[in-house]
């Protein structure tokens, strides 16, 4: 079985055009952009029209991530899709972004792992290459939370947006560039903090549910803060360490942005000055699978990650999950503006 080193060649992201701030909320919630921004750091949200889904947002995401790289769709080999507000149950959401971008023929497939989907996909996605299987992979994260929240429940209708990424996975170009290494885990005793209850084989929809709200997401924001605080540190420090790295080994800290309390902590804990860590939280809010390649592309854009730098990208999410990953930047190519 062959080992290839597997690298990111490419990034397209998408956000929708439509912004709801703060200021709009507290128009219907009981709210204040001081309350949310101090509690959240989150000012405004890029909220999707009426009619558009996840494999919307994923596929213009994707054909960006293709335009950048100058790969036909024809040429993927393999796209898999991270989210937690798939189109439906079934078929794949990844099925229905190879359908909208001309990808007939890749292999196509979901994986869940809520907000640290976009880790695990991206872990799949270069085992694919590192083993040989593949050569070239379509990595997508992408989410239409605001589908999944009740617009009257401040806890949760504050937090929220929209958006999608997507990179392209090659075979490296070179010994240096390329993904280093990932650290990925699960504690399935918090499976109740952060869910969506009902629409699934445990609880199938039915009248009571939807009268119930149980088709909307639910959070313990107390425990899930607890668990997010404690093991974006230790998984940091646990991908570091199985490197062969240390903190200041690291150029930039990419953490998952659902809070930028948890962001902060985290970081202090870590010993990263504020210069080394990226956040996009205040313009986008937490747009879960998509919130690492929304922060990667804006990095690589705006000069916080060059060719050799070294990124540290780290997740957590419902399960209760946690993911990070390493990267070693090449020239990472970007479709430019995201706003089509």
């Amino acid at each position: 079985m062959q080992n290839r080193k597997v690298e990111i060649a490419a990034i397209g992201t998408y956000v929708p055009d439509r912004i709801v701030t703060n200021d709009d909320l507290s128009l219907t919630l009981d709210t204040s952009d001081e309350w949310i921004s101090t509690r959240s750091g989150i000012r405004e949200r890029h909220i999707a029209e009426n009619g558009h889904c996840t494999s919307d947002l994923g596929a213009v995401a994707a054909r960006r991530a293709l335009e950048a790289a100058g790969v036909r769709p024809g040429e993927l080999d393999l796209i898999i899709t991270a989210s937690l507000s798939p189109d439906m149950l079934f078929p794949s959401t990844a099925s229905f972004i190879s359908g909208l971008i001309g990808a007939d023929g890749a292999a196509a497939f979901d994986l869940s792992a809520a907000c640290t989907g976009f880790i695990y996909a991206l872990a799949a996605g270069s085992s694919f290459i590192a083993s040989g299987q593949s050569e070239t992979v379509l990595v997508v994260g992408a989410d239409v939370v605001s589908k999944m929240i009740d617009w009257s429940d401040r806890s949760t209708a504050v937090l929220f947006g929209d958006a999608a990424g997507a990179v392209l996975l090659r075979p490296a170009a070179s010994d240096g560039a390329g993904i280093v290494g990932f650290e990925l885990g699960n504690d399935p005793s918090g499976t109740g903090e952060l869910s969506l209850p009902a629409g699934g084989s445990r609880l199938p929809a039915s009248a009571e549910t939807v009268a119930e709200g149980l088709h909307y997401l639910k959070m313990n924001g107390r425990e899930v803060f607890k668990f997010a605080t404690r093991i974006i540190v230790s998984s940091a420090r646990q991908v570091l360490a199985e490197n062969g790295l240390e903190v200041g080994d690291v150029d930039l800290f990419i953490p998952h942005q659902a809070n930028i309390r948890i962001i902060d902590s985290a970081a202090r804990k870590l010993g990263f000055p504020p210069e080394r860590v990226f956040s996009n939280l205040d313009r986008y809010g937490n747009t879960s699978c998509a919130s690492i390649p929304l922060c990667l592309d804006e990095a690589v854009a705006g000069g916080r990650l060059q060719n050799g730098d070294l990124a540290l990208m780290t997740g957590f999410g419902a399960g209760l999950s946690w993911g990070s990953c390493l990267v070693r930047c090449g020239e990472i190519k970007r479709a430019g503006e995201r706003d089509a």
